[in-house]
């Protein structure tokens, strides 16, 4: 027998190679099963309806400990789910859904969003990340960019929505993030920054009509935003895409 040889048909490179295919074998499973720690197990949109676990099944929860003392579980079938309010379009499962009442504000389709904590994401500072200007005062506008404040804001339709009054920071990424818009009825809305091309004329929005600023949702506080917030207003945004008028939701041919 060679070097190496066990015997005449098994040898040490054998061996090795079959321990790295079982090796691999369950790291892959090892990752399918990991990947279920999130949107496990998997709704099928009917009240009472089945719950889908798929496979490998729902991993048991692991704790994650954060320097602020809070824990969260990975999964945590206790979370709440985000509220949506839809029908199904046919009577099968996995039929799509069509919007209840506001379609903005349905939670459905690209106007989906997640049951995000409802606090500040932190600096390392234990700072609110995200805030307005007005309060990083350390933070300003390029001189070589366009300051977009008290510029109007137009929606889809042409129309004014409002006027630009400040601008949200991200202190940690040195990014806005946020443009903070007055409405002519009162009040303040934010605009995802990523929905807006900002011109010398004015500050454009695709997404939305002019009327429609007024349902987006409001932050608690004037100056931070929560997690779950970002998430409500972003879902706005992105339904306007698909259901700020009737004719996007056709075809285009």
């Amino acid at each position: 027998m060679g070097t190496g040889a066990i015997t005449q048909y098994v040898d040490v490179a054998q061996i090795v190679l079959y321990l790295f295919w079982l090796f691999f074998a369950g790291l892959i499973y090892y990752l399918l099963r990991e990947n279920h720690r999130e949107g496990y197990p998997m709704d099928t949109g009917r009240e009472h309806g089945p719950k889908v676990e798929g496979w490998p099944p729902v991993p048991s929860s692991k704790t994650f400990k954060h320097d602020n003392g809070h824990e969260t579980y990975s999964p945590d079938l206790q979370r709440p789910d985000g509220q949506y309010s839809a029908e199904a379009a046919h009577g099968w499962i996995g039929a799509p859904l069509d919007p209840v009442g506001n379609p903005l504000l349905a939670g459905i389709g690209p106007g989906a969003w997640a049951q995000r904590a409802d606090v500040p994401d932190m600096t390392m500072h234990g700072d609110p990340k995200i805030v307005p200007l007005r309060v990083a005062k350390d933070h300003g506008i390029a001189s070589r960019d366009i300051d977009p404040r008290g510029l109007h804001v137009y929606g889809a339709d042409g129309e004014v929505a409002g006027q630009v009054s400040d601008l949200w920071v991200d202190r940690m990424e040195m990014m806005f993030r946020y443009i903070e818009v007055a409405l002519p009825s009162g009040g303040h809305r934010l605009l995802p920054i990523t929905f807006a091309r900002i011109k010398k004329t004015g500050v454009e929005v695709h997404a939305l009509l002019a009327h429609q600023f007024a349902d987006v949702p409001v932050t608690r506080s004037p100056e931070q935003i929560t997690l779950l917030e970002e998430e409500k207003i972003s879902a706005c945004f992105g339904a306007g895409l698909l259901y700020a008028t009737p004719e996007r939701k056709e075809p285009l041919l």
